[in-house]
């Protein structure tokens, strides 16, 4: 396995679609389940590292020259689901969001990402995409926050919450996807059945539309909900705060129920209950708002 940094992960959360290894043609499937057997597989936090580092060289690679054979393995009701990186995918992906998005003033992202490698990777992506018209990510990610159309697909009963842990009581027969960093680094992430989220979604896109009409945050739900109809029935949704629990107090972390929040909002509009929604609305503001001062400050 390559060697990978020790740079500290960025702050960005991800949604990840875990498929059973039935959506999968072969060899492709065959390669997957071999795969699953490894005993050195490669964690979410290596991921990530193998990410930066690409962003040290001089030019920096942009996206990597090869397609990751990598991926994030789960169990779900006794059937073995895999979750495939696709990091050159993602990369070209996220190169476009940053050249388009305008979250950059030119000039830093002239520096951070000269013209020309810009150039050769978008020239790439076109030939790429091509020959792969139908071609999607299992990962979104999203950077110093969760979006709240993310937070529709799960519920608080799937929250699944881990503090962090000294070295010495790290298990080290524990599957690298749920180890973390050296240490045992804190973990918030959501779990869920691919029908419960599809649901959730038409229940939402229905309450939202009913009482809000159409604005950014319905379109975002109906862009997640388009994503997942791309995927099997039986696969695994998870939502992982990813980077952002190191940029959190323990107890922030401890104390978040964001999905709890999100549901209680939609339900609020679904009685017509205005006061209730907002009230919802305002705790996750204030919530996410340490998030925003932490960026802003970095």
């Amino acid at each position: 396995m390559p060697k990978v940094s020790s740079v500290i992960v960025p702050y960005a959360s991800y949604l990840r679609v875990y498929e059973p290894l039935a959506a999968f043609p072969e060899p492709e499937r065959s390669h997957w389940a071999r795969y699953a057997r490894r005993v050195d597989r490669p964690s979410y936090q290596d991921e990530l590292r193998r990410s930066l580092a690409d962003l040290l060289p001089t030019p920096p690679v942009a996206v990597p020259v090869h397609e990751s054979d990598d991926a994030f393995v789960a169990e779900v009701d006794g059937v073995l689901c895999v979750c495939p990186w696709r990091t050159r995918l993602r990369g070209w992906q996220a190169l476009d969001a940053l050249a388009s998005g305008g979250r950059l003033p030119p000039a830093v992202l002239d520096a951070v990402l000269p013209p020309v490698v810009r150039k050769e990777s978008a020239d790439d992506y076109e030939r790429w995409r091509a020959r792969n018209p139908d071609a999607r990510p299992w990962i979104r990610t999203a950077t110093w926050q969760v979006p709240l159309a993310w937070f529709v697909l799960v519920a608080d009963e799937e929250r699944e919450h881990q503090g962090a842990e000294p070295a010495e009581s790290v298990d080290p027969s524990e599957p690298a996807e749920l180890a973390g960093l050296a240490g045992g680094a804190p973990v918030l992430r959501y779990r869920t059945q691919m029908v419960q989220a599809r649901r959730r979604v038409a229940r939402g896109l229905k309450a939202l539309r009913a009482a809000l009409g159409e604005g950014p945050q319905i379109d975002a739900l109906v862009d997640v909900g388009a994503w997942l109809e791309e995927f099997h029935p039986r696969s695994l949704v998870e939502l992982d705060y990813g980077g952002l629990v190191h940029a959190l107090p323990a107890a922030h972390l401890a104390a978040d129920r964001s999905a709890a929040d999100v549901a209680e909002g939609i339900e609020a509009l679904r009685r017509g209950d205005g006061d209730g929604a907002g009230e919802a609305y305002g705790r996750l503001a204030a919530r996410w708002r340490v998030v925003r001062d932490r960026q802003s400050a970095s």
